[in-house]
């Protein structure tokens, strides 16, 4: 089983979206039963609150159910329990850098491998130049469309990594 966590500020806009997307692309690609998926926020002020409406409207819209999945806060123990930790943008990859050399230090994570976390887009975007997700929560409808093109087509080139591991 290949585990994959997406980490955003609040985990309610830009990480449940890619949660979601990742899930059904994943059922579509016969991959499901393969690979598990969660999301977390490095911030914990809506931990158990839903993804933003207005996430959920717009990955409804493209038929992703984001209607089920409550927000966290990423723990230390993430590092050595997921196998791929992929951050929205630069800000919150920082945080989880802080994170994991805690991670290092704590008793319970030192003896077990702990995974680096990446920039999503960056590392798996094949056709947007940009190298963050940027957060919606303040502006428009068509921010959050911005993040599920964005996110969309990352998750399409994290399969094709996923598909290379599970080989």
């Amino acid at each position: 089983m290949i585990r994959v966590l997406f980490v955003c500020l609040g985990n309610i806009c830009r990480s449940p979206t890619a949660h979601g997307v990742l899930l059904e692309r994943l059922q579509q690609e016969g991959l499901a039963d393969k690979v598990e998926v969660d999301s977390a926020g490095t911030a914990g002020w809506h931990v158990g609150k839903p993804a933003d409406e207005r996430s959920q409207k717009a990955a409804a819209a493209r038929g992703f159910d984001l209607s089920k999945l409550r927000a966290r806060q990423v723990q230390i123990s993430d590092f050595s329990e997921f196998d791929y930790v992929l951050a929205m943008d630069e800000s919150n990859l920082e945080n989880l850098k802080v994170l994991l050399v805690q991670a290092k230090t704590s008793a319970n994570t030192s003896a077990k491998k702990l995974t680096e976390p990446k920039l999503f887009l960056r590392t798996y975007s094949r056709s947007y130049d940009e190298h963050e997700v940027p957060d919606p929560y303040y502006g428009g409808d068509s921010g959050f469309r911005h993040v599920l093109d964005l996110i969309e087509d990352a998750c399409d080139g994290l399969i094709d990594d996923i598909r290379k591991q599970l080989r």
